[in-house]
Parts: structure tokens; sequence; C-alpha cells
């Protein structure tokens, strides 16, 4: 594969303790969690209502696309979106298996319009009126490098920005004894072509490779190891420590080598 290139316009993060990138950066720096921070995200994208209601799926994704957009300076109605989560959401899930298995009838209409894999993409097209193209990806612990991979051929394809959001909530029920995953992580990118006007952030170049990608041993990785899109995390720390070499899980003997260019 040839490699394939962006500018990185715009940055979103979100995890217990560290609400925000300008928080995570400062965190990997060698700072603390915040102790006043919120236990789940409250996307401002939503009314008061449905704020409450989302689940916490959603509402991480929300809260990093959105501020990945503001960071970058892009209106999200113009921007193609890819929403990579390896689970959705693990207490829907657990809950729509449930009750199907004990009491078939008593389903909530909401949360069952709320189970499906690409809702966080539904609630983000409505709440920002975006009509521009939604993917959905789901590919275990290769999920965010998959990702990144769609993202990149988009733009290689011709779209001038393309939204990464990339999210997976804590497992629960009979799914944590398949899947573990603890705490609320999500991460948002705004990736640019070259030909696009962003003029700020770092160029990513990346080459899906026959290799496998090392144990995470970042300070974000390691607070936050135990989430199932915790492969993610070696991108976000090599951003926050200005490294120039990672590699991502792309699935067995695969992985997505991006070379980082942060002049």
């Amino acid at each position: 594969m040839r490699a394939c290139a962006a500018r990185i316009a715009g940055i979103g993060f979100w995890t217990g303790g560290l609400s925000g990138w300008p928080a995570a950066r400062a965190f990997a720096a060698g700072g603390a969690l915040a102790d006043d921070a919120p236990r789940r995200p409250s996307p401002r994208l939503l009314p008061p209502n449905e704020r409450r209601r989302a689940p916490e799926s959603v509402a991480v994704a929300l809260e990093v696309a959105l501020a990945a957009c503001e960071a970058a300076g892009r209106d999200p109605k113009s921007l193609p979106s890819v929403f990579a989560s390896g689970h959705g959401d693990f207490a829907i899930t657990d809950y729509m298996c449930g009750t199907l298995a004990s009491e078939p009838r008593a389903i909530s209409p909401t949360r069952f319009h709320n189970s499906v894999h690409n809702a966080a993409a539904g609630y983000w097209t409505i709440g920002t009126g975006c009509m521009m193209t939604a993917t959905a990806i789901s590919a275990g612990r290769a999920t965010f490098a998959e990702g990144l991979l769609e993202a990149l051929v988009q733009l290689d394809d011709g779209a001038g920005a393309v939204l990464l959001v990339a999210y997976d909530t804590t497992a629960v029920g009979p799914l944590a004894t398949m899947t573990g995953s603890r705490g609320l992580l999500g991460g948002a990118l705004v990736l640019a072509s070259a030909d696009d006007r962003a003029d700020a952030g770092p160029w990513l170049h990346a080459t899906l490779v026959d290799a496998t990608a090392p144990a995470a041993t970042g300070p974000l990785a390691s607070l936050r190891h135990d989430n199932a899109m915790a492969p993610m995390l070696p991108l976000f720390d090599a951003l926050a420590a200005r490294d120039r070499l990672v590699l991502l899980d792309a699935g067995p003997g695969r992985a997505l080598r991006v070379e980082i260019d942060h002049a």
C-alpha cells in the first residue's frame, strides 16, 4: 500500500479526569487528572432533554467530534465523517439481549434506536444538520486503525477534509467476560488533504505494513489501557509528545505505520 497523507487540523479528546485535548496534553507532559472533572460528557450539540437521555457512547462521540471541529475552525455541516467504535454501546447491547431473553415485549423504543452501531453518527448528522457521508466502522482492536485508514482513503479520493471519531464504553454483563473494556474514552481528528486550506497542524503519512504493533507505554495509553478503544492512544500520546513514528494495531500481523511531521 502506498502512503496516504493528511494534516491534522483539529483534535478532540475525552476520558475520565481529562475532559479535553489540552487537559490530555498536560497530563501526558507530567500533569495530573482533574479531581472535579465530570463523570460523563454533556454534549452541547443536543438539546437538554436529549443530552440527558443520550447513552454514554453518543455523549462522548459528540463531545470529541464537536471539539475537533471547533479546534479546526470547521463547520460540522461541511465534513464527511467516519465513526469508529469496536462495540458501540455495551450497556444498551446488554439491556437489549437481557430483555429479549426475559421479556421481549418490554423493549424500550428509545433504547432500541440507540442500540444500532451507527447511533452516534445519526445523532451527529441530525444535530449538526450535516448532509455529508457518514461511515460507521467496527473491527475489534483494529477499529481505530481501520477508521483512520478509511478517512485517509476518502481524502485520497478527493474529499477536502474528513472528521474521524473513535470511542468505546465500559463493558457490562456477559459481554464483559468476552471483551474487557472499562471507562469512557473518545478521540476525534479533523483530517485535511494537501489541497485543503488547513495551514496548521502536524502531517500524518500512513502506510499499512506487515508488522505487529508493540505494546503501548505512553501516559495516555497507560491511563486508559483497559478501554476497548485503547489502541488509538499511541497516536494521541505521539501527538502530545511530538514523537515522529507510531505503529497502530490494524489486525493480526498488520499495523498502520504512521509517520508524523510536527513542523
